[in-house]
């Protein structure tokens, strides 16, 4: 042993200064927990009135630690994104990575500072366990791992659509929107974290997360595919879906939801036309089937019909009163929102898988529909919603008093008429939107300048039109005037309509929630204009009917009553779309399937009892 190691072991009595401390009071500290660093990983922890249910944290758990777990009693509603389910942890499997508190959309999860857990024989799995905010024994430990900017892993702000500006736009009809580039596409679809909540939310249950996924991988004709697996109507629902998805969106909780309506245009907009239609062609029957079927109307919800029948097998004939399919899309929306070559496109597809559309045939003048029933095995009436709604107020009749929808029909089609110096429009939805900012654009151009107002019963904040439509509608120049209920139109001792009379809205609504507007005479307002055109509301006109059927069959309201898949009390007469539901272009595709997959399981039954 060398001198250095016999020096570093010290003196022979160093054992003896133990006895130094033999009289001294004990002090060791008692056994209980002491606080976790401030960035502690401890349990979790969740605030239920955040948490949506949404799942994305048992998705990103590669230890499968998570389980989702209904819990009765909380809310469910699909449209807004909220499930009734809160996610369970199996602390023997997690690892307290963290992740599922860093990607959590709502922000509710969080790890605490408590790291200690005691548990008595009855509980039957002590290590699976449903958080909530109170903590792992309703002890507050203080939040650990929290969401903080950096260790955030949600992008909450989405990639801004190139637009026209207001000076650009209101002078013309060109479409305003310019649609998403290749990289603005791949960064908004990464911003998915694929909860599925708009798949939910979406009357056709579209498979949003898997086309957005297959964006984000640059699999664009995938995205084609599985975009047609339940939207024939794709360019149409690109442009102008009123996108309930986005509402239902998880991001949307905290930032801004996924673009999903413009990824859905980005892909269609990114594969060549003939290559959509291969692909819309997948699954399609090799042989027919014998059996034909007559729709009338070539709306969404017709033409979604015709294409899913077609491609069974089955023959099908549309039958469209005006000069081009499309129904209210192509006749209700202006160009400049959704161009005419893109509906176009989607009935290119449509009849490239076998079906015949036949415009210009009016049901009850040129057919009847006892001949449509005596030719074929089925018979569905899709129309849309053609015939505006009129307000009644004195002198509403005048000349100079218009509807709405009939003027966007006039502009679609081309036809000419006396267009406005000053109008009134009077309603708060999209329609009325859709046609202040037509003859804005149209006064732009003839006039040089524009002079349209909107007046409607509602505060601005609570009008039915889009929030988009409305913030554009302001910038191309349109005055909004709310809160204004129409008493009367004004006229001129010539007989001229000067104006319009409105009075301020105390309420919409009495006490049982039933529409009864209460109205303030001293809020008088006269809005100068040569034009009123009304924009309250609008339906179908279903004259064809016949005075004979009209009779046998159910209403409900007004409305053809129909059982769950569609079908009418007559059993060969199905009904679909806008005269059903109301006016939304994506609930018209939902009905065109349900109704198909009524008519094809119809056929069946037909094949089946057929005499051989």
């Amino acid at each position: 042993m060398s001198d250095i190691d016999y020096k570093d072991r010290g003196s022979l009595l160093n054992p003896l200064k133990s006895w130094a401390f033999f009289g001294r009071p004990p002090v060791t500290e008692p056994l209980e927990p002491r606080a976790a660093s401030a960035n502690y990983r401890g349990f979790h922890v969740n605030d239920w009135e955040k948490c949506v249910g949404c799942s994305t944290c048992q998705k990103v758990c590669d230890n499968a630690a998570i389980t989702m777990v209904r819990i009765p009693g909380l809310p469910v509603d699909p449209v807004k994104g909220v499930r009734d389910e809160r996610p369970a942890i199996d602390y023997g499997r997690c690892c307290w990575c963290g992740l599922c508190v860093d990607i959590c959309p709502t922000g509710s999860l969080a790890l605490s500072r408590e790291y200690v857990h005691t548990c008595t024989e009855e509980q039957i799995s002590s290590y699976f366990v449903l958080p909530d905010s109170s903590g792992m024994h309703g002890k507050p430990y203080g939040l650990g791992w929290a969401k903080t900017a950096d260790a955030d892993l949600v992008d909450l702000e989405r990639q801004a659509m190139r637009e026209l500006e207001p000076e650009q736009r209101i002078g013309n009809f060109a479409e305003i929107v310019a649609g998403y580039d290749d990289q603005q596409a791949l960064l908004e679809a990464s911003r998915c974290v694929q909860c599925g909540m708009c798949h939910d939310a979406c009357p056709t249950h579209m498979h949003a997360p898997e086309y957005i996924r297959a964006i984000w991988q640059g699999q664009i004709e995938e995205a084609v595919h599985l975009i047609y697996e339940t939207n024939p109507f794709a360019h149409v629902c690109g442009r102008v879906c009123t996108r309930r998805c986005e509402t239902a969106c998880s991001i949307g909780k905290r930032g801004e939801p996924i673009a999903i309506r413009w990824l859905k245009r980005y892909a269609m907009d990114a594969v060549p036309h003939e290559r959509i239609k291969q692909i819309a062609a997948a699954g399609k029957a090799t042989t027919a089937s014998g059996r034909r079927v007559a729709i009338v109307g070539a709306g969404p919800a017709g033409l979604t019909a015709a294409f899913d029948l077609a491609k069974k097998g089955h023959a099908v004939t549309v039958f469209e009163a005006l000069a081009q399919p499309g129904g209210m899309t192509r006749w209700g929306i202006p160009e400049y929102r959704l161009p005419y070559d893109r509906i176009d496109r989607d009935i290119d597809v449509i009849r490239s898988v076998g079906v015949d559309i036949r415009c210009n045939v009016r049901i009850g003048q040129d057919i009847s529909l006892e001949q449509l029933r005596d030719g074929h095995d089925a018979v569905l009436i899709a129309l849309g919603l053609q015939q505006g709604r009129q307000t009644r107020i004195p002198h509403s009749e005048h000349e100079k008093v218009f509807r709405a929808v009939d003027l966007l029909n006039k502009i679609t089609a081309g036809e000419p008429f006396e267009l406005p110096h000053c109008a009134v429009v009077i309603g708060g939805g999209n329609v009325a939107m859709d046609i202040a900012r037509s003859l804005a654009r149209m006064q732009k151009q003839q006039y040089g300048q524009v002079d349209v107002v909107v007046t409607a019963l509602e505060d601005q904040q609570h009008f039915m039109a889009d929030p988009d439509e409305i913030k554009e509608a302001l910038e191309e120049g349109i005055v909004i005037r709310d809160n204004c209920g129409p008493q009367g139109c004004e006229i001129s001792a010539g007989g001229k309509l000067i104006g319009l009379k409105t009075w301020k809205v105390l309420s919409i609504f009495d006490q049982h929630n039933r529409f009864a507007p209460s109205y303030d005479p001293a809020g008088e307002t006269i809005h100068a204009c040569d034009t009123v055109i009304e924009a309250i509301g609008q339906f179908s006109d279903t004259s064809l009917l016949g005075d004979a059927l009209t009779e046998s069959l159910e209403w409900n309201r007004g409305r053809l009553k129909i059982d769950a898949a569609g079908r009418t009390s007559e059993s060969w007469l199905w009904a679909a779309g806008d005269m059903v539901n109301g006016p939304d272009v994506v609930t018209a595709v939902a009905d065109g399937h349900r109704v198909a997959a009524s008519i094809h399981a119809a056929m069946a039954v037909m094949e089946k009892t057929k005499p051989v």
